[in-house]
C-alpha cells in the first residue's frame, strides 16, 4: 500500500550493548543533559556543538552502526525490552507467535543447514519462465512473498475523488540501489559504486551456483534493466508534488497503453478484488516497463533480474555467506557500516516489522503509562492552540485562507501511543524452524490485507507504524497525527521531567507533525483529505515565496565535507522542524512557562526549550551515511535539524544574547509558520 505519510523518520539497526548503563543514566536525566554540552563552544556560533559536542566526543560510531545518536539510545532501550518480551517463556496467542518468529530467525544453525532450499522452488519457477505472457503470474507470486520486483501494486486513498474510499494503485519500484540517481550520475564516485554493485550481484549469483561467465552476464543484465527503470522513474523532488503521482485511468485503457503485460492476469493472480479504475503513479515508468517486457531478447535478462531480487530480498535469512555478501555492499560500501549488528537485534527488528502489533501490545503494557498519554494529549492541545494563534497572526494570509486553515486544523485527529484495536495475526502460520518461510507468510498476510482494501472505505483507525517505533507521522489523506509509544520515551518525553525540556523535545515533535499538515505538500490537502487548493492565488504565491527561503537556506548546508543538502527534497521536513519548534516554544510560554521563571541547571526556561530541541539530535555519523542520507532522505542532517530552525528565531537570539551578525542569527530569517 502506498500511504501518504510524513514522518519524523529515524532509520536504525542498533549497536552493541556496552552503552546500556550510560543510556540508563541518561534516561534518568530530568533536565538539561549537562554532560552532553560543550561549554567551550559558543551557542551563537554553533548551537549544535554547544548542545551536543560533549555527547559526540564520547560517542564515536560503533563498528556495527552507520550512525549513532540519541535516537539510537531510545531504540536500544526499546529493543532490549522487546528482546526480553520475546525470550520470556510462557507466552500465548499472538505473543507466542511473535516469540516463535524470533526464535526461528535466531536459529543460525538451521538456516545454514537449509542452504538455498528455502528459495529453491522460487528460483526454479523463474528459470522455467519461457513465455513473457506468464510474467504477470510470476510477478504476482513474487510480490506476495515480499520481492519488490518490477513495480509496486497496492491500495491508496482516492484523494482526487472520494477520500473516504481506497482505489488500486500502481507505482514505480524494482530498484536495488537507494535512488534513481545512483544509476544515472556520471561522477567518479557514482561510476565506482555501480561497478561495485555489479560485482556484488555477480558474487551472490556465484554463491547460488552460477558459473563465472553466467554470473557476470547476469549481473550486467540486472544493472542494465535497473538502469532503464531508473531512467524512467520520477525523482524524489518531483514526487513531492502529489499531483505528479496521481493519474487515474480505466483498467481497459491501461491495458491498451501498456499492452505487453496482462494487468487483468496479474490482478487475478494477486487475488486482488475486482476493480475497473487504477491510479498509475508514473505513466512513463510503465511505458518503459512495457518496452522492456516486449523486447524479443529480454526474457533471459528478466529472469536474471528476478533471480537477483529473490536472492537479495532473502539474503539476511539465508546462510551467512549470502548475508555477508549482501551486507558488504549495501551496508559497508553504501553506508560505511563496518560490522553486522548482533543477530538478536536484527531478529527483534525483523519480528517487530512483520508482527509488530502482536509484540507492541506487550511493549505498551510495560512502557506506556497513563501519565504519558495524559501529558502528550495536553501538549497536543497546547500546540494546536499555539498554531491557531500563529495562523491568526500571519500577516501574509488573507482572512479567507485563514478561515480554511482553521477548519483543517480543527479536523486534525490526535492518536497517541497505540491503536484502539489490535491486529489479529491468527491466520499467519509461524514455524520455529522456518525463518524465511515465516517472513514470506507474514508478508503475504500483510499484502492480502492491503489488496483487500481496494474498493473499500478507508480505515482511519489503522496505524502505519508499530507501537515500539521511535518515530511519529502525519497522514495528509487522513488528516491525523500519530505518536507511537516508542518515541514517547527519554530524551523526547519523561514523566515528571522539567516541562521546558519536554516541550522542547516531545512538544516540538508534536508541532513538527502538526506543521506537516501545512507544509509544501500537506497544504495541498483539505481537512477531509481531498487534494484541493483551498488557498487564494495571492496567499499561495506568498506561501511559495516563504518556502523558497527555507529551501535556499538548507541547500547551502554541506555534509561529509563535499555533499550539499537538497533543500527542495527536504523542504517539508525543514518547514516542519522550523514550525514545530516555534509552536512548542509558544505553547510552553503560554502554559508551564508562564509560571516557571527560575533557572535550572544554569539555564533559563527559554534556553532549556531550545536545548531540549537540540539535544535529541545529538549524533555521530559516518560520511558515507551522511551522503546516503543527503541523496535519499527528506530529512536534513541532524546538525542542521538543530541549527537551522534556531537560526531563524529571534527568540533564540534573545535567549542566548546573540549579536546580530552571529552565525546562529540568519539574515534574512526564513519563516513559513
Amino acid at each position: 500500500m502506498r500511504r501518504l505519510v510524513f514522518a519524523l523518520t529515524f532509520v536504525a539497526i542498533p549497536a552493541a550493548t556496552a552503552l546500556t548503563m550510560a543510556q540508563s543514566a541518561r534516561a534518568d536525566v530530568r533536565g538539561v543533559d549537562v554532560e552532553a554540552l560543550d561549554r567551550k563552544a559558543d551557542p551563537c556560533v554553533d548551537f549544535y556543538q554547544f548542545a551536543c559536542g560533549g555527547w559526540v566526543a564520547k560517542n564515536p560510531v560503533p563498528a556495527d552502526r552507520r550512525s549513532y545518536g540519541r535516537i539510537t539510545e531510545v531504540q536500544e532501550r526499546n529493543l532490549a525490552i522487546l528482546r526480553r518480551i520475546l525470550e520470556t517463556p510462557g507466552a500465548d496467542g499472538d505473543r507466542a507467535k511473535a516469540a516463535g518468529y524470533y526464535a526461528a530467525c535466531m536459529d543460525e544453525s538451521k538456516i545454514e543447514a537449509e542452504g538455498l532450499s528455502p528459495v529453491a522452488s522460487d528460483l526454479a519457477t523463474i528459470e522455467e519462465l519461457v513465455n513473457p505472457d506468464d510474467l504477470p503470474v510470476l510477478a504476482a507470486h513474487l510480490h506476495a512473498m515480499g520481492v519488490p520486483a518490477l513495480f509496486r501494486f497496492g491500495a491508496q486513498t482516492d484523494v482526487l475523488g472520494d477520500p473516504t474510499q481506497q482505489i488500486a494503485d500502481l507505482d514505480q519500484g524494482g530498484l536495488s540501489l537507494p535512488d534513481r540517481e545512483y544509476y544515472l550520475k556520471t561522477d567518479d564516485r557514482s561510476v565506482d559504486l555501480r561497478k561495485k554493485f555489479a560485482a556484488a550481484i555477480e558474487r551472490i549469483f556465484a554463491l547460488a551456483g552460477a558459473p563465472a561467465d553466467r554470473a557476470t552476464a547476469d549481473a550486467n543484465a540486472v544493472l542494465s534493466i535497473e538502469t532503464a527503470l531508473a531512467t524512467a522513474s520520477l525523482d524524489r523532488v518531483q514526487r513531492r508534488d502529489p499531483k505528479n503521482t496521481l493519474h487515474t485511468i480505466a483498467l481497459n485503457d491501461l491495458q491498451a497503453t501498456i499492452p505487453n503485460f496482462s494487468w487483468r492476469k496479474y490482478a487475478a493472480s494477486a487475488e486482488a478484488p475486482k476493480f475497473q479504475v487504477v491510479n498509475v503513479a508514473v505513466p512513463d515508468y510503465f511505458k518503459a516497463l512495457d518496452r522492456l517486457v516486449g523486447s524479443s531478447s529480454s526474457t533471459a535478462d528478466i529472469k536474471a533480474y528476478l533471480r537477483w531480487h529473490v536472492l537479495h530480498q532473502s539474503a539476511d535469512l539465508l546462510p551467512k555467506a549470502f548475508a555477508d555478501a549482501d551486507f558488504d555492499f549495501f551496508s559497508r560500501t553504501l553506508a560505511g557500516q563496518q560490522e553486522q549488528a548482533p543477530r538478536w537485534r536484527r531478529c527483534v527488528i525483523e519480528t517487530d516489522e512483520r508482527l509488530g502489533e502482536a509484540l507492541g501490545k506487550a511493549f505498551v503494557e510495560e512502557t506506556f503509562g497513563p501519565q504519558a498519554k495524559t501529558d502528550t494529549l495536553k501538549m497536543v492541545q497546547d500546540i494546536k492552540t499555539a498554531m491557531q494563534q500563529d495562523i491568526d497572526a500571519a500577516s501574509w494570509m488573507s482572512g479567507e485562507t485563514k478561515k480554511a486553515a482553521m477548519v483543517k486544523l480543527n479536523k486534525v485527529v490526535d492518536r497517541i501511543g497505540y491503536p484502539d484495536t489490535w491486529r489479529d495475526y491468527s491466520s499467519v502460520r509461524v514455524a520455529r524452524d522456518d525463518a524465511l518461510g515465516n517472513r514470506e507468510r507474514a508478508l503475504a498476510f500483510s499484502r492480502a490485507r492491503t489488496l483487500a482494501k481496494i474498493g473499500q472505505p478507508v480505515d482511519r483507525g489503522e496505524w502505519s507504524m508499530t507501537p515500539p517505533t521511535v518515530n511519529a507521522y502525519y497522514s495528509p489523506d487522513r488528516n491525523n497525527i500519530n505518536f507511537p509509544a516508542g518515541i514517547l520515551q527519554p530524551p523526547f518525553y519523561r514523566a515528571g521531567r522539567d516541562p521546558a525540556m519536554n516541550y522542547g523535545a516531545a512538544g516540538a515533535v508534536i508541532g513538527h507533525e502538526l506543521t506537516h499538515g501545512f507544509d509544501d505538500q500537506g497544504r495541498k490537502y483539505d481537512g477531509d483529505g481531498n487534494l484541493r487548493d483551498w488557498w487564494t492565488a495571492a496567499d499561495g504565491k506568498a506561501y511559495e515565496e516563504r518556502a523558497a527561503c527555507v529551501a535556499e537556506q538548507y541547500s547551502g548546508y554541506t555534509v561529509a565535507g563535499d555533499t550539499k543538502i537538497n533543500g527542495r527534497l527536504t523542504l517539508g521536513e525543514n518547514t516542519a522542524d522550523n514550525g514545530g519548534l516555534r509552536l512548542a516554544l509558544m505553547a510552553y510560554l503560554a502554559g508551564p512557562g508562564a509560571k516557571m521563571k527560575e533557572k535550572v541547571d544554569g539555564f533559563t526556561p527559554e534556553q532549556r526549550v531550545f536545548l531540549g530541541w537540540a539535544q535529541q539530535w545529538c549524533e555521530s555519523a559516518r560520511p558515507e551515511a551522511e551522503r546516503l542520507k543527503a541523496a535519499t532522505n527528506p530529512h536534513s542532517s541532524n546538525k542542521y535539524r538543530a541549527n537551522g530552525p534556531v537560526s531563524n528565531m529571534p527568540e533564540f537570539a534573545k535567549a542566548f544574547s546573540c549579536k546580530a551578525n552571529a552565525p546562529m542569527v540568519r539574515t534574512p530569517a526564513c519563516r513559513v509558520w
